[in-house]
Formats: C-alpha cells, structure tokens, sequence
C-alpha cells in the first residue's frame, strides 16, 4: 500500500550577522546552510495495517507526513501511495486519502457541522447513497448525532476530534493518516477514539498511520512502530521486538512507612549497577524502582528492598514502552 525509498528532505536556512550591517549583507548575499530534516527513510506498510510512527520533538515525524501527503516535495527518493505519487497524482491521489493534524482542524469554524459534511461530500465528490450510508456508519462509531447540528466553534475538544476523523473519513479514504489524534483529551474520550479508530480499521481495512507522543496509543493501537530520530529510521519492527530488545527494565511499586528509603545510589552500590540502570522515584508513602533486570534478577532486588524498608502493597511489573523509548533516544540504538 505504502512505500517509501531512500526519502529525503532538505531545507536552506539563511544566516543572518546581528546588526543592521548583518540584515543588509542577509538581504544583498545572503549566507545559507543546508538542513537535513530527512535523511534516507525507507518503509513500507501493507494494506490494512495500523503503523506507529514515532520519534523525539525535532526528529523529522510531520516532515516525513507532509511528503506522504504531498504537501511537500522530497529533495530525493520517491514515495506511493496505493501506487501513485503523492505530488505528481495530486487531484486523484487526495480522494484516497484522509489526514488528522492534531489541534489544527480542517472544519468550518462557524457553519453547523451537518452543513460542513455536506460541503467535504461536495469536494469530495461523494455520491448521495454512499454519503448516506459512510454518515451512518460514522455516527454509530463516533457518537456524532448529539452536536452534529451545532457550529463547530461550539464543540468541546473531544467532540471536535471526534468530528475531524468523521471528516477525514467521509469518503472513505483508503489511507488514514493520524498526527496525535489524542492530544489534550481526558482519559475517558481518548479511550474512546482508539475503538473507533480500532474498529474503523477491522471493518474497513483501513491503512492508518498513527504519529503521537502519547505512547498509550502505539501500544493500544499497533503492533509495529517505525521510529525516527535526527531524521533517520532507528527502529523499524514489531512492538514485541523492542520490548525483547531493549525492554528488560522492569519497575515494582510499593507503599512504606520508613524514614529513610533506600536509593538509587544504594541499588547500585549493592549490585554493582550502572546508575543509569536504577531509579528511584518518590511520592509520599509510594516508591517506585525502576532497574535493568538483564543486570539483577528481580528476587534479588526485592529481597535486598524488603530488608531495608518495611513494604506493603508491593507489584512488579515490565517497563512501558515510553520508558523503553526513552531508554534507547539516550542510549542509541545498536
């Protein structure tokens, strides 16, 4: 469905001297330097498969997205979608298609959002019947019959949410793109939107790819992530296989009554523990230590805590994957 080849990106970025004498030199010659916000990403994704695309703040995630949208040109290397290029089969290529930025909606801000459907279904192009029928299908997964007759400067931000992927979904686009779909939204409607998205994609066959910071969603959601950093691909691969990888930090929680806990420092001291391998955190009554199991069983580490600090309501659990992700951005990746 998706393919991406030795994809890159490149930007000028003008250099300026401080000064008026620098602005005027910036204006007649101009100095520039080369960016590289994309560095020869190559990945496919098959039909129907919710992918995970990740990275730090700066890692080239929404540049890579524009190129797949065709909202920019790659310096270099080639992308298709369902076999057309973004940029050359513009007009033919946004009818597959449908993309979620965020915060940023693509609704009429004052027109009641019954009406904004019907204008997306005009662009669109979207015959009356299937219109119908995709509306229908859309209320029962979003729940939009409550505030459809409302203008959209009225909805609370998980109603608009939820009313921007009906949107992007009115024409039943066959590649969905989802730049944090959950952003600023409370538990509940955040939980919410991932069954719809979940059941959007087994019903439909949907390909999605999915770009958050809200690690919650990755791990609910897909079960492959490609993660990007500086602008290059560090991982690519099941969830699974990270996890195996660089997953054996585990963490146990318990709640004690005595005054001096035990530390980090102390973890480390009596196991002989690269310090980044431990931690310790505290909040009143509850700890929580988090430690490389590769490097100490998890036995050892609860018979020397139960000896230095009465413990109750003890759990021990595997590292989440934000954990896991943080732990290879400061490692690297091998």
């Amino acid at each position: 469905m998706i393919q991406v080849e030795n994809l890159r990106k490149e930007f000028k970025k003008t250099i300026k001297d401080p000064g008026l004498k620098g602005s005027v030199k910036a204006l007649f010659r101009p100095k520039t330097e080369k960016i590289v916000a994309v560095d020869n990403i190559s990945f496919s994704v098959p039909k129907g498969e919710i992918l995970g695309f990740i990275g730090p703040n700066g890692a080239g995630k929404s540049t890579v997205i524009k190129m797949l949208t065709g909202i920019l040109t790659p310096t270099s290397g080639k992308c298709t979608i369902n076999g057309k290029n973004p940029r050359e089969n513009r007009k033919s290529y946004v009818k597959e298609i449908g993309v979620v930025f965020g915060q940023r909606t693509q609704l009429w801000w004052d027109l009641p959002l019954r009406e904004t459907y019907g204008v997306l279904k005009e662009i669109y192009e979207v015959p009356e019947e299937r219109y119908h029928k995709q509306m229908a299908f859309l209320n029962e997964v979003l729940d939009l019959e409550p505030f459809i007759t409302n203008p959209v400067r009225t909805l609370s931000l998980g109603q608009r949410m939820r009313a921007d992927i009906a949107a992007s979904l009115l024409h039943n686009p066959k590649v969905l793109f989802l730049d944090e779909p959950t952003i600023g939204l409370d538990v509940v409607v955040k939980d919410n939107i991932r069954r719809a998205i979940e059941y959007i994609n087994e019903r439909e066959h949907t390909t999605v790819i999915l770009t958050t910071h809200d690690l919650a969603d990755i791990e609910q959601l897909s079960k492959r992530i490609v993660m990007i950093d500086k602008g290059q691909k560090v991982f690519d691969g099941a969830i699974a296989s990270l996890k195996s990888k660089y997953g054996q930090i585990r963490e146990f929680n318990f709640e004690t009554d005595t005054p001096a806990l035990v530390t980090a420092e102390d973890y480390a001291r009596r196991f002989s523990l690269d310090i980044d391998d431990c931690g310790v955190e505290t909040d009143g009554k509850a700890v929580k230590v988090r430690f490389n199991s590769a490097s100490v069983p998890v036995s050892d580490m609860l018979s020397y805590t139960l000896s230095r600090v009465n413990v109750s309501d003890i759990a021990v659990k595997d590292a989440d994957i934000e954990e896991i992700i943080r732990r290879l951005y400061s490692k690297g990746v091998d």
